[in-house]
């Protein structure tokens, strides 16, 4: 489409929305103190969503698209009412997947974490969450989410790091979490548990054995017909 021609053709967003989603961050569109600064106080209260943190090595799924929608349409809304928005996005450090993704790396090098150690280990994690953590984000702009990237977080970063214990340790000791004793889903390589989400289930035959106990004096011969 152009100001001559009018549309040419089908509709191909990828012809445009790049762009005018680049516009909108360069003009600090989402930038609620560069909003300020343009109106001025207005004297109503400013509204602040934190995103709900997707893996930063993941991929975006139908479940990021939904929260993604409704906290896009809150920003929007509140911000045309005159409010200071500030919709605050991040990522999730991802341990678990993380560390199974580096460590398939260097089994297929022909080593393990145990071998290379730890320091060497957590530079390659740290590598690995560079090379893969801007895709996700980058899916996120697609979609159009308003939220302020200039304030960009990653649960890993020291100072969210130290909230993140100080809040574990004060549901601690209100005695809100604690460790108990379940079934869970144990990985023999990670050597720890993962969530239910993380696990890949087939149904197979299986064998159901059960052992028969004779009891001294019981004349059955263990045919089980006595």
């Amino acid at each position: 489409m152009n100001k001559k021609r009018g549309i040419v053709g089908k509709y191909d967003p990828s012809g445009f929305e790049q762009d005018i989603y680049k516009w909108w961050e360069q003009s600090k569109c989402f930038d609620p103190d560069s909003k300020k600064q343009a109106n001025g106080s207005n004297g109503k209260k400013p509204y602040v969503l934190p995103m709900p943190p997707p893996n930063v090595t993941g991929r975006l799924h139908m479940g990021h698209a939904i929260f993604i929608a409704l906290q896009d349409v809150l920003a929007r809304f509140h911000r045309m009412r005159g409010r200071s928005v500030l919709w605050i996005p991040g990522t999730d450090h991802a341990g678990i997947a993380t560390q199974l993704q580096v460590e398939k790396q260097l089994i297929s090098e022909g080593t393990s974490r145990e071998e290379v150690g730890r320091e060497e280990f957590l530079r390659r994690v740290w590598a690995y969450k560079e090379e893969q953590g801007g895709f996700i984000t980058s899916q996120m702009r697609s979609l159009g989410a308003s939220a302020d990237w200039s304030r960009e977080r990653f649960t890993m970063d020291s100072d969210l790091s130290q909230a993140v214990s100080e809040a574990f340790v004060r549901l601690h000791e209100k005695g809100l979490v604690y460790r108990g004793e379940y079934m869970v889903n144990w990985a023999p390589l990670l050597k720890t548990a993962v969530s239910d989400l993380e696990v890949e289930y087939s149904e197979e035959e299986g064998t159901l054995y059960f052992f028969k106990y004779m009891v001294q004096g019981d004349n059955d011969d263990g045919d089980g017909d006595g």
